[in-house]
């Protein structure tokens, strides 16, 4: 570890910090100056600009032969955004859910999930599935873009963005500016974290496996982990949840699809990723309707709850890949213990009663 990796490390975290904060700012006031929607902006513009680390990644596994990389992106990045992302969020601020994505968007999400495993049975995603998938990413933008003109700017959630403080980021072009000098610095910013983080962890020991699993893992959503909290700060809610519940069906429909049809042979599914981890990222996405539809609102609460699993999920890896003797242990606690007294809470709070609140 040199002062050089230090030196990485801090100005990638404020490339991050800054990227984000622009990003936000740019795709804000685009959402109010073209009459579409925060939340569509969320689960469009700023979501697939997010998700392009994720993309970059998976597309580049693909085309040097290395399936399980540009799988295992995908499913870990999915898993990341929900567990970790909306997690950390939501304890900043308690985060008010949208009916869209209660009605609209958690369900897309969910079958793009279900969509991924059936693709997957046979152990490959075949090209002219991922071109399918493709197709679908398509069809869900144009189709998220339409209905958000169609409606009032009342119902459009204009409400959500504070009145413009200055005049210098009103025209669309300064504001497209914005949103492309945030998504640069967020790219640099991630991989300048992520190779810093790396080589100071060696430093002090930490073995590849584990950091494989953790900083690398992770890296490619830090983009949306600054964006999602940066908006979560600034009150801007709809940009915060739709960049996450967006980055999902994109990785989905356009990470695996890209990656799918620029090779040959299509992506090899590994046994172990059909076997738990394509079925945990399912379940986490389906877990989000009990989360969210009680008063519409993600509490804090909630995202300890969700920080706890990831922390839970990540545990279960390492020990996994490093055969620990203590994975049985924590595989019954988690399942026979932790597993059902959360379920227990869980339907207790979505059965209590609390006031509407609007959305």
């Amino acid at each position: 570890m040199s002062a050089l990796d230090i030196l990485y490390f801090v100005f990638g975290l404020v490339a991050l910090v800054a990227g984000a904060e622009l990003l936000v700012r740019g795709a804000s006031r685009l959402a109010l100056s073209v009459g579409v929607s925060p939340l569509v902006v969320g689960l469009t513009i700023v979501a697939y600009g997010t998700s392009a680390p994720e993309v970059a990644v998976s597309v580049g596994g693909a085309l040097g032969g290395q399936s399980d990389i540009a799988v295992g992106n995908v499913v870990g990045s999915n898993i990341f955004n929900i567990l970790f992302i909306l997690g950390v969020s939501s304890l900043i601020r308690p985060l008010l859910v949208h009916r869209q994505i209660i009605r609209q968007e958690i369900p897309i999400m969910i079958g793009s999930a279900i969509l991924c495993i059936l693709f997957s049975a046979d152990g490959a995603i075949q090209p002219y599935e991922a071109a399918v998938l493709l197709v679908l990413l398509i069809a869900y933008t144009v189709y998220l873009i339409r209905q958000s003109r169609a409606e009032t700017k009342a119902n459009a959630g204009a409400d959500d963005l504070p009145a413009p403080t200055s005049q210098w980021d009103r025209h669309w072009s300064v504001q497209v500016g914005l949103i492309l000098a945030g998504l640069a610095l967020l790219v640099l910013g991630s991989n300048l974290l992520v190779e810093a983080a790396s080589t100071i962890a060696r430093a002090f020991g930490v073995s590849d496996l584990v950091i494989g699993l953790t900083i690398v893992a992770a890296g490619t959503s830090l983009p949306e982990v600054a964006t999602s909290i940066t908006a979560a700060i600034r009150g801007q809610r709809d940009i915060a949840v739709g960049n996450v519940i967006g980055s999902n069906t994109f990785n989905i429909f356009g990470g695996l699809g890209a990656s799918g049809v620029v090779t040959s042979t299509g992506l090899t599914v590994a046994p172990s990723m059909l076997g738990f981890d394509l079925w945990f990222m399912l379940a986490v996405c389906v877990a989000t309707l009990p989360v969210f539809i009680p008063g519409r609102e993600i509490t804090r609460w909630n995202g300890a709850l969700l920080l706890f699993y990831y922390v839970a999920y990540t545990t279960y890896l390492v020990l996994n890949a490093s055969g620990s003797d203590a994975l049985p242990a924590f595989t019954w606690l988690m399942l026979s213990v932790i597993g059902p007294l959360t379920v227990i809470t869980i339907v207790a709070d979505f059965l209590r009663p609390r006031p509407a609140l609007s959305a």
